[in-house]
């Protein structure tokens, strides 16, 4: 969406309002603590200030709508609410250790405690959503809708314009688009004002009173994009750069400031900052849980292998991590040879080196197990791309395009492409090439419901995978 200085300038009003919407939970929240005191004929305290600011400061640093007036127009009043209520809830906690700490800041009732954490956060989102509703009143009544053209018609411009269309109350109305393709190879849709070629998009600025004209070209076309700028110079229409990048094969492409620099992410991993702090998180206590629930059957597979075959319990491999470091993965060993040269050959159906005891882990797949001490050092994910021997990493890397890409977030012990039925022996060049178009999909969508999902699905696999062997 676009940012707030290309819809409209802010007038006092919408700032006032803003600035109302800001402070009106902490102003709702300590008049109802007054308003409960009064009721049940409470001494606030022998020194009042103190409750009332530790309660204002509170709310100031945590209950607040979006400040950015972009974000006022896209409001959701369900999705808002939750979020307050979130909120509201944590504030409560908050409040409880410091009343626990500092008893001066009063004891009151169950009754009395009960009514002020039920009543304050339904008042709080009738008020938000009158102030709310002011606002967009304010913008709306303001301001006259911004005309908006585009040099290029292709994916970025389209998506842009549906997303003004989608919503009216950022005041842009898209005239048309312009570019130097014939209308039939641009395969638009009927009725898609097409205005003319990218040479007539100053003069129709010129004439028509054009507010906003947004350039969305290929990077490759950065010198065309210079020439427009120059064109323009003499409109009083604001410029926005949009970069065609669904021309190009990116993962995760993304706007990023940099010390005050824009710059375009056009591949990066999605596990950087708080996602990565998440991820980490959810895999370290869940694999801590497996491993605990699980660790007499560990025990009991170790005593099997051991007992069952000739050579060591643990099999130790040399594998691809994260942006392409070695580690070495731990598993039961379910073969008679431990393999980790620069030849491996791939387990295939009925392989004769592979043992009894190890046909049955590798049917279950519980000689993925020990992975999880893997995750617990970090190495590993419990949901990722599954990584290959470094022998093969080395061949596949020159087969598949964007193969080592997968390397760019940890591999996992289950993966997308598994649970799509991607794995077992690769045969051909498209069984290699559909679980790295996995591979790259679980990175281009990754959320911690994507990692809880795949795991359920990996579970319910588990004794129905034709190709686990």
């Amino acid at each position: 969406m676009p940012t707030t200085p290309v819809m409209v300038k802010r007038t006092f009003l919408m700032v006032l309002l803003i600035g109302l919407q800001t402070v009106m939970p902490a102003m709702v929240a300590v008049a109802c603590l007054l308003t409960v005191a009064r009721l049940w004929h409470i001494p606030i305290h022998a020194n009042p200030t103190k409750p009332l600011v530790v309660m204002t400061l509170s709310c100031l640093a945590l209950i607040h709508p979006p400040r950015e007036l972009v974000s006022q127009l896209r409001w959701h009043a369900p999705t808002e609410t939750v979020m307050l209520l979130g909120r509201w809830i944590l504030l409560l906690v908050i409040l409880s250790f410091v009343a626990m700490v500092d008893g001066g800041l009063g004891q009151y009732p169950r009754g009395a405690e009960l009514a002020w954490a039920l009543g304050t956060p339904l008042l709080m989102v009738v008020s938000l959503l009158l102030t709310h509703s002011a606002t967009r009143r304010a913008v709306t009544m303001a301001v006259r809708p911004r005309r908006v053209v585009f040099a290029g018609y292709n994916r970025s411009s389209l998506m842009l314009a549906d997303s003004f269309a989608a919503h009216p109350d950022i005041r842009l109305h898209v005239v048309g688009y312009f570019d130097d393709r014939d209308p039939v190879r641009l395969n638009a849709a009927a009725g898609t004002p097409l205005l003319g070629r990218l040479s007539e998009l100053a003069g129709f600025v010129k004439r028509s009173g054009v507010d906003l004209v947004f350039l969305s070209l290929p990077l490759g076309h950065i010198a065309r994009v210079s020439e427009l700028v120059e064109d323009l110079h003499d409109t009083t229409a604001s410029i926005y750069y949009v970069p065609d990048l669904f021309v190009y094969d990116l993962i995760n492409a993304r706007p990023v400031d940099l010390n005050g620099i824009p710059v375009v992410a056009m591949r990066e991993s999605p596990l950087h900052g708080f996602n990565g702090t998440t991820k980490r998180l959810m895999d370290f206590v869940m694999a801590l849980v497996i491993l605990a629930l699980a660790l007499p059957l560990l025990l009991a597979l170790a005593l099997l292998v051991w007992l069952t075959s000739r050579g060591p319990v643990m099999f130790r491999q040399r594998r691809y991590g994260l942006d392409g470091q070695e580690i070495v993965v731990y598993k039961f060993r379910t073969m008679t040879v431990t393999e980790d040269g620069g030849e491996i050959r791939q387990a295939s159906r009925g392989d004769p080196r592979i043992t009894p005891v190890g046909g049955v882990l590798r049917r279950f797949s519980l000689d993925e197990l020990p992975q999880l001490i893997n995750v617990l050092q970090g190495r590993m994910s419990l949901v990722g791309p599954r990584p290959h021997a470094v022998a093969h990493n080395e061949q596949y890397r020159k087969l598949v395009k964007g193969y080592m890409v997968r390397h760019k977030i940890l591999p996992g012990i289950t993966g997308l492409a598994q649970v799509n039925g991607a794995r077992g022996e690769i045969t051909d060049l498209k069984d290699l090439e559909r679980r790295v178009r996995y591979d790259l999909d679980y990175f281009r969508n990754w959320s911690p419901l994507l990692d809880l999902k795949i795991l359920l699905l990996t579970v319910a696999r588990v004794f129905r995978d034709r190709n686990a062997f």
